[in-house]
């Protein structure tokens, strides 16, 4: 099956003691993995089916791991299927102030490492150019470059955990501002929940990495471990990073709460502040709309001008002493 130019294939590189060698088609790649002081690294973006069992056929990889890595939408995980392991890594990116997220499937085997990207994942070119330029260490093969790409992927998280803390330290000034009039309840609701979708993307890279670590050592050499143990160091700085802030992010919601509730009994207290100035001129008035015969002020001249006195003094009086109790 031609695949040499497929849009989905991205680059297929053969190394050989470290360096590279050659840039092959993918219909190419036996002649590399019959020699075995080579391996080959294989990265494609978005493929089809046509894509997947072209590879499944060249590396015999498991048809559950090619269903999985070409449907996406995967949990992170790692499986061993063999001599193979099939990984899930959910990515994020920080563009323009908001953070995007996608994945990145990777085949590993002794001799061969394939990585497959779906969704707004940035891309290896940068990342395969500088190992390019470390030819002792890439010789290692491919459990080393697993460990550039989980470190590339770890190293995006940063910015976004930055970024979010940014913006929850621009909610916590706006939050205790005495001239808040509208709540941030929202804002920071919404806040928790990018920090739960970064958690639930970080935080199962720990046991990916501690898998790699205590296993499989026959793709992942012993002395390439040590890097792993850095991304765990890394991966535990997001997620507690996190962790401690979707406490702050409760707190403040709490606090924004307690505001939403004192805002309202400012507001209870005012209306029942001029409810009750306004009951003084309502029960004159209502005094005057009973029908009774006998009453002293009917034949006073000056008794309309004395009522309204009475009650514009009574009203006056109930709005200082309402006001300096803070109802006002």
């Amino acid at each position: 099956m031609d695949l040499s130019t497929h849009a989905a294939v991205v680059n297929c590189e053969a190394y050989r003691d470290g360096r590279k060698i050659a840039h092959f088609d993918i219909d190419k790649v036996g002649d590399f993995l019959g020699d075995p002081d080579c391996f080959v690294w294989i990265g494609l973006a978005g493929p089809d089916s046509i894509a997947m069992q072209a590879l499944q056929s060249a590396f015999g990889l498991h048809e559950l791991a090619v269903e999985d890595a070409q449907g996406a939408h995967e949990r992170p995980k790692l499986e061993e299927y063999g001599d193979t392991l099939f990984m899930v890594m959910h990515t994020a990116t920080l563009d323009g102030g908001a953070i995007v997220y996608g994945e990145t499937h990777v085949f590993l085997g002794p001799r061969f490492i394939i990585t497959v990207r779906h969704g707004a994942s940035a891309g290896y070119a940068k990342l395969r150019e500088r190992k390019e330029s470390m030819p002792e260490k890439l010789a290692s093969g491919p459990g080393y470059v697993l460990y550039s790409i989980i470190d590339f992927i770890v190293d995006q998280y940063q910015p976004c955990i930055d970024h979010l803390q940014s913006r929850f330290q621009h909610y916590e000034l706006q939050l205790f501002q005495p001239s808040l009039s509208e709540d941030k309840l929202q804002d920071f609701y919404q806040l928790k929940t990018e920090l739960l979708k970064l958690d639930a993307a970080v935080n199962p890279l720990h046991d990916i990495c501690t898998q790699l670590i205590r296993f499989h050592g026959d793709i992942v050499p012993k002395e390439n471990r040590i890097y792993y143990r850095d991304i765990l160091d890394h991966v535990k700085r997001v997620t507690h990073t996190a962790g401690q802030m979707r406490e702050l992010v409760n707190s403040a919601m709490q606090v924004a709460l307690g505001q939403i509730s004192i805002r309202q009994n400012e507001v209870v207290k005012r209306l029942a502040a001029w409810a009750a100035i306004l009951a003084v001129p309502t029960m004159v008035f209502s005094l005057y709309g009973m029908n009774f015969e006998f009453m002293p002020e009917l034949k006073w001249r000056g008794s309309y001008p004395a009522v309204i006195v009475v009650i514009i003094a009574g009203c006056y009086w109930l709005h200082r002493r309402l006001k300096r109790e803070g109802w006002l």
